[in-house]
């Protein structure tokens, strides 16, 4: 894994997560990926289990909800880059409309590992949601 590959897996797992499309899910991990949406999580293990959390069609309490198009925004970009691990840093953007104001903002840390293939075999999410100072 290099930098250039590392941001341009980034951006596909932003345009998945904004497609919902299950071929581009699947396209970014393993067959076996391990997958965190918090560092204390228990991992969602496989493919079938990753996508199905993403679309919010699992039972797990780990599972995402699929957000309306048009409301989320993201932008992601490796800070280190090792071997088969990456570590990457960015922040991403909600909207309750996809028209209206941003109502929330998180400050993103993903730490992954890669296959040969360039495909995620391990993902761990570790986030904090931004706070407005008011005067």
């Amino acid at each position: 894994m290099n930098r250039a590959a590392a941001q341009a897996w980034l951006d596909a797992y932003v345009a998945a997560w904004q497609s919902y499309d299950e071929a581009d899910i699947r396209s970014l991990f393993a067959e076996d990926i391990a997958y965190r949406y918090h560092p204390y999580d228990d991992p969602i293990v496989g493919w079938d289990a990753v996508v199905a959390s993403w679309l919010g069609e699992s039972d797990s309490d780990a599972s995402s909800t699929r957000d309306a198009p048009g409301t989320y925004s993201a932008h992601y970009a490796p800070v280190a880059v090792d071997d088969d691990v990456v570590v990457a840093t960015g922040t991403s953007s909600y909207r309750e409309a996809p028209d209206g104001p941003i109502v929330r903002t998180y400050h993103n840390c993903f730490v992954m590992r890669f296959n040969n293939e360039g495909r995620c075999r391990e993902f761990t999410e570790y986030y904090i949601q931004a706070t407005r100072i008011s005067s």
